[in-house]
């Protein structure tokens, strides 16, 4: 899939698993099947039988709602670290290789949240939002980046994108709240 492009999934009813290692460290497991939302193009995507290994970076929000129920949701980033064709036994690079590479990502990511966030202050519909935002390093060019983890009062808002639409946030369906968003990134970056 070319850069930019994106997929949409559905996911089966899945089992997560989680166990405290300490009060604020948690180990989890989490198995599921996950379905195209649309059908892919004839002759599109690797063979049956690919496999990849990915090591994924997100917020988990979750709310409780009652006794027995919360609501989650997760936004972030995965990273590639290795895929295995469908023809073949063996990955793209061994273990070690793989463990060097999420060590480089890793040190990325820490350089990037070492570094001054963009304000994000705004007003939307008698409310002020106060954060930051936090630009992806890998998404700049000259300076402007196109992708950015966004914080607002304290809390996860998700990653939000510049399009040739305009900026975006996947499940966040306000799209004036967006709009808000982009605009006080915008402001800080003509200021600079």
């Amino acid at each position: 899939m070319k850069v930019g492009k994106s997929h949409k999934w559905y996911y089966d009813k899945g089992e997560w698993h989680e166990t405290k290692i300490t009060p604020d460290l948690w180990e989890i497991a989490y198995a599921v099947t996950k379905r195209r939302a649309g059908k892919a193009p004839p002759g599109s995507g690797v063979p049956v039988g690919t496999a990849y290994h990915w090591y994924i970076f997100a917020h988990q929000n979750v709310r409780k709602l009652n006794a027995d129920d919360y609501t989650t949701s997760m936004t972030g980033l995965k990273f590639k670290l290795a895929h295995k064709r469908a023809d073949s036994e063996k990955w793209s690079v061994s273990a070690h290789t793989q463990r060097k590479h999420l060590v480089a990502f890793l040190q990325e990511l820490i350089k990037q949240l070492e570094q001054e966030p963009i304000p994000v202050e705004f007003d939307y519909n008698g409310k002020t939002y106060k954060g930051e935002a936090i630009p992806i390093t890998q998404t700049c060019l000259d300076g402007v980046c196109t992708k950015l983890d966004v914080i607002l009062n304290d809390e996860p808002t998700g990653i939000i994108r510049y399009l040739k639409s305009g900026w975006k946030i996947d499940n966040t369906p306000d799209k004036k709240f967006v709009q808000a968003i982009g605009q006080s990134i915008l402001q800080w970056y003509n200021k600079k």
